[in-house]
């Protein structure tokens, strides 16, 4: 059984095309119209270990706000779909990864119920053109829409690009495991997630 979809949404804000292959490790196809969230992104389906070929137009003349938050919206519905009734998979997934002065750790669980919670310093500076506070905004609509369980813990940190990379590679870290195949049973005592 092949573990992908490709989802369309279009609204009057963003118009997204996105694919994804959980089994597939070739490199990524990354277009947000956001670069530093492109380089966020691909650092993501790379160390998580899925191919992902996305593709935005957005209104980032207003702001990067709606491509970030639609990317995870949409982001959540193609796992949703790939992991299907979630037979087999590992189901919870951890991480601890540094960024050189960043530590981060992500938490998931593919439980079909959705929680969001980070804690940490305060993510509210500019990378560039890119507002720090989009990387919540990100992880909070991949997790609704998915269906999961993820919670973000950013340890330390200075450097602010260090800090999101730390917690975007934690997050691809723990879903990795997650979504790894380990049985050929659902992964809950109700036998259905």
């Amino acid at each position: 059984m092949e573990r992908k979809a490709d989802i369309k949404r279009k609204t009057s804000e963003t118009d997204i095309s996105l694919k994804i292959n959980l089994d597939d490790i070739s490199p990524s196809e990354i277009s947000t119209g956001v670069p530093f969230f492109d380089h966020m992104l691909n650092a993501f389906a790379k160390h998580g270990q899925f191919y992902l070929e996305i593709r935005c137009d957005g209104d980032t003349q207003i702001d990067d706000h709606h491509s970030v938050e639609d990317i995870g919206i949409v982001m959540g519905l193609a796992f949703k779909k790939a992991l299907g009734d979630k037979k087999g998979i590992s189901r919870f997934g951890f991480a601890s990864v540094p960024m050189d002065d960043s530590l981060a750790q992500v938490s998931v669980d593919f439980s079909g119920r959705a929680f969001y919670k980070y804690t940490g310093c305060e993510l509210s500076g500019y990378i560039s053109d890119y507002a720090e506070e989009l990387t919540n905004e990100f992880f909070y609509a991949f997790a609704a829409n998915a269906g999961m369980n993820l919670h973000a813990n950013l340890i330390y940190g200075q450097n602010r690009h260090h800090i999101h990379e730390a917690l975007f590679k934690a997050l691809a870290v723990a879903v990795r495991e997650a979504k790894k195949i380990v049985s050929d049973e659902i992964p809950s005592t109700k036998g259905v997630i």
